[in-house]
C-alpha cells in the first residue's frame, strides 16, 4: 500500500492516547461505581473522561472528519465523511475495573473505510503502539526509542501461542485448542493489546467468537496489525467493514500472523457455522 503523510495525525493521536492515559491512571486502583450500559458493558467516569478529552480534540483540529468513539451517541454523520477516527478511550474496562493491565487507549483513522492510522497505549507499563499505511508498526516503552515491529514466523498450528480474552473467554476457544493442537494461551483483556502481542511477534493467533466486538475496537490495532504483517477478518475470512451503519463484527474476529490465517480458517470453520 502507498505510504501516506499523515504526521500531524499521528502527532495528535499519541498525544491523545497520552492524555487519555493519565486520566485512567488517575482512577485505576481505586473504587470506582460502575454502570451497565445497554447491552450490559460496563463503564466509569475515567471511560467517560477520557473519551471527553480524545474527542473533544480530535473535532477541533479535524472539523472534517467523522468521529464515531465508544462513550459517545452515533447520529450517522460520519458516513458522509471520507475520514473518520474510532476512538475506545478505555478498552479493556472489566480488566481497568478489576485493577488489571490488561486495558489500553486506542485511536484509529479509517480512511474511505479502511484502517490507515492506529494508536494503542497501554498506560500500565507505558507501551505505545504505533502506525500508518505503508510505514510500518512501531512500539516504544517508557521512554524509549520507538522500535520496528514485525509478526511471528510462526507456519505451523501445533506451535501456535495463542492469545484469549481473560474476562469472558468463550467456551468454544477450548474446542478450537483441540483441533488446532494448540498448547500455548495467554489471557489478557483488550483487544487491542491481543493484537499488539501479535503484531510483536510475542503470540500468533487470537480468535474471538463473540458478536460483541465493534468498529472502535478494531480500528486502531488492524492499522498496526497490517502493517506489522499480519491479518485480521472475520470468522468467515472477510474483511472488517468500518463504513456500515451497524458497527458491531457479527461474525467475530480472527487475527493471525498472517502465515497462518487460511489454514486456521479451514481448520476451525465448521466450529462456527452461519
Amino acid at each position: 500500500m502507498p505510504e501516506l503523510s499523515l504526521d500531524r495525525e499521528l502527532n495528535l493521536a499519541r498525544q491523545l492516547a497520552l492524555a487519555a492515559g493519565e486520566v485512567a491512571l488517575r482512577y485505576f486502583g481505586q473504587p470506582l461505581p460502575v454502570e451497565r450500559k445497554e447491552g450490559g458493558e460496563p463503564v466509569t467516569r475515567a471511560d467517560r473522561e477520557a473519551n471527553e478529552v480524545i474527542v473533544g480534540e480530535l473535532a477541533r483540529e479535524f472539523p472534517g472528519d467523522g468521529i464515531l468513539a465508544e462513550e459517545t451517541p452515533d447520529d450517522g454523520s460520519r458516513r458522509s465523511r471520507a475520514r473518520v477516527w474510532m476512538v475506545d478511550p478505555i478498552d479493556g474496562t472489566r480488566d481497568f475495573i478489576r485493577g488489571r493491565d490488561g486495558f489500553a487507549v486506542m485511536i484509529g483513522l479509517c480512511a474511505q473505510g479502511a484502517p490507515v492510522l492506529g494508536v494503542v497505549y497501554q498506560p500500565v507499563g507505558a507501551r505505545l503502539y504505533t502506525a500508518v499505511r505503508g510505514r510500518g508498526a512501531w512500539l516504544a516503552v517508557g521512554e524509549g526509542r520507538p522500535a520496528r515491529i514485525q509478526v511471528s514466523p510462526v507456519r505451523e498450528p501445533a506451535q501456535i501461542r495463542l492469545v484469549a480474552s481473560k474476562s469472558h473467554r468463550e467456551p468454544v476457544i477450548d474446542a478450537v485448542r483441540a483441533r488446532l493442537g494448540i498448547q500455548d494461551e495467554l489471557n489478557v483483556g483488550s483487544v487491542g493489546l491481543k493484537l499488539g502481542l501479535i503484531a510483536r511477534g510475542d503470540r500468533d493467533l487470537y480468535v474471538n467468537p463473540s458478536s460483541k466486538s465493534s468498529a472502535w475496537d478494531t480500528c486502531a490495532p488492524e492499522a498496526i496489525l497490517d502493517e506489522a504483517g499480519g491479518r485480521l477478518s472475520d470468522l468467515r475470512g472477510q474483511p472488517l467493514r468500518y463504513d456500515a451503519e451497524d458497527i458491531r463484527h457479527l461474525a467475530g474476529l480472527v487475527a493471525s500472523n498472517g502465515l497462518l490465517h487460511e489454514q486456521v480458517l479451514e481448520k476451525i470453520r465448521s466450529l462456527f457455522p452461519g
